[in-house]
């Protein structure tokens, strides 16, 4: 089997992931998802061998978990024994301070600047700004177009909407969500939905809803 790492997931998110490793010119040997409508189909060229737990049926290689939904991309980290690669797009910058963890993906336009840490599996997706000395915690979800301000705390597993925004210095709890276009000015506390400009907390999420221990995301 020819390529030169693997890619777990098939969705639109591993469409983008499978861009970006094009991009850097690595070659991917094959997909992995637990979807049997798209077993024996091809994604952006690449063929879909079957379910994720096949994958140690390969000769090993190193892998990426393509797969947007924060709790299911813990799960399938936690489920298997591969050694994770970082994909960081060519079109993105990352200064050579900054600590990307395993698993981590940094896609186009991005801007992680000096003595950041991105943790393992996070996404930084397309035309994020991340400034001086955040730090991205583990299995994390930066969305598309976001900004934030120098030494931002984002907590394990926490998604930042699309095109929002945070002052300096304020920390965003594990497994929270922020609205798309919200603006963080205040510190926002472990696993809530927080929206609006400036965010107000709208409700807690339990375990039934969010984090770790919530039930598996069907897509």
């Amino acid at each position: 089997m020819s390529g030169d790492m693997y890619v777990i997931g098939a969705g639109g998110h591993a469409k983008v992931v499978l861009q970006a490793i094009r991009a850097i010119g690595r070659r991917v040997a094959a997909v992995f998802d637990d979807n049997p409508a798209v077993w024996n189909q091809r994604v952006m060229d690449i063929p879909v061998v079957g379910c994720v737990g096949h994958i140690e049926q390969y000769p090993p290689k190193p892998a990426i978990i393509a797969v947007g939904d924060n709790r299911h991309r813990r799960r399938l980290a936690e489920q298997l024994q591969c050694e994770w690669t970082t994909v960081v797009h060519p079109n993105a910058y990352v200064d050579p301070s900054v600590r990307l963890g395993p698993g981590s993906v940094v896609l186009p336009g991005a801007i992680v600047q000096v003595d950041g840490v991105v943790g393992k599996h996070a996404i930084i997706n397309n035309g994020c700004v991340i400034d001086h000395d955040c730090r991205i915690g583990d299995f994390a979800h930066i969305c598309p177009g976001v900004c934030l301000a120098g030494g931002v705390t984002v907590g394990e597993g926490a998604m930042l909407g699309i095109g929002s925004a945070a002052i300096p210095g304020v920390r965003i709890g594990d497994w929270t969500k922020v609205g798309a276009g919200a603006a963080v000015v205040r510190d926002l506390p472990d696993r809530v939905v927080a929206m609006g400009v400036p965010t107000k907390v709208k409700r807690r999420l339990d375990d039934n809803e969010n984090g770790p221990d919530g039930p598996q995301p069907n897509g």
